[in-house]
């Protein structure tokens, strides 16, 4: 008699803090940093942007999560040091840069981060613990968020004299409103799970023990509709806000019938 072992699936990529793997249709991208909370530096940045490369076409549902009591607590504070994180320009050196420079280098740590919103992917964040500054913004890149009891949300950066760059502001003013969105950046405070669900921040919040099967069961459901129709909706939802009503009308007929013909088979 012969038995077959259940084995972890090999990383697509695993270095420098993240690790992605893939089963079938379901990538997950764990930030693999405990020790520190996961805390977060331009080198991570540039394994999230690979990851993202990395996914093959099969995957429809992309899971972010991190190891141990935290998903991320931020930035390394190593950056705010004099000579910063080694090979890695200072805060002092990217401000000697021109705009241009400058510009491109935060540009470059965006990357990791705006894959997630991707049409043809769904994206949802497990968060515990602390997503404070960075990993705010990783949770909000995110579509979804699921959230456990014990998530703390804040945005650091106003308070070290700095501002969000790693394009969570947009998502953060689309979810809870520019007034709410203000007063969480200038104050810094935390926004805990229950009120994370109650402005919409979190989708969903859930005992710490019931994390992973509440990820689990939510991705199974984004799962079950065919893919087509579900790039379609992210597409027509994602631009909903930039849209006047009659130009949204026209792009559900328009996304209507594209889906129309191609489940008649007359699509292009």
């Amino acid at each position: 008699m012969t038995t077959t072992e259940s084995l972890d699936p090999v990383p697509v990529v695993d270095k420098d803090g993240v690790r992605l793997t893939v089963e079938d249709a379901v990538a997950t991208v764990t930030l693999t940093l405990p020790a520190k909370r996961n805390a977060q530096s331009p080198a991570l940045w540039r394994a999230l942007a690979e990851a993202g490369a990395s996914l093959p076409g099969t995957v429809r549902v992309v899971v972010v999560r991190g190891e141990g009591v935290s998903f991320s607590a931020g930035l390394d504070r190593q950056a705010f040091t004099p000579e910063g994180f080694e090979g890695e320009p200072s805060f002092s050196d990217l401000a000697r840069l021109d705009d241009a420079g400058l510009d491109a280098a935060i540009a470059g740590y965006q990357s990791g981060f705006t894959w997630l919103r991707r049409n043809d992917l769904l994206s949802v964040a497990a968060v515990q613990g602390h997503a404070i500054g960075a990993g705010f913004q990783l949770a909000l890149a995110c579509d979804l968020r699921v959230a456990a009891d014990d998530a703390q949300f804040a945005m650091r950066e106003t308070s070290l004299g700095i501002v969000p760059d790693l394009a969570g502001s947009h998502p953060l003013v689309e979810l809870v409103g520019y007034a709410r969105a203000l007063e969480i950046c200038v104050t810094g405070r935390f926004v805990h799970g229950d009120e994370a669900e109650r402005i919409g921040l979190a989708n969903l919040v859930v005992p710490r023990a019931e994390l992973d099967a509440a990820v689990g069961d939510l991705t199974a459901a984004l799962l079950a509709a065919p893919r087509s129709a579900v790039i379609e909706t992210k597409a027509l939802l994602r631009g909903a806000s930039a849209r006047t009503y009659d130009e949204q009308r026209a792009a559900e007929r328009a996304a209507q019938s594209r889906r129309l013909r191609d489940l008649a088979g007359l699509g292009d």
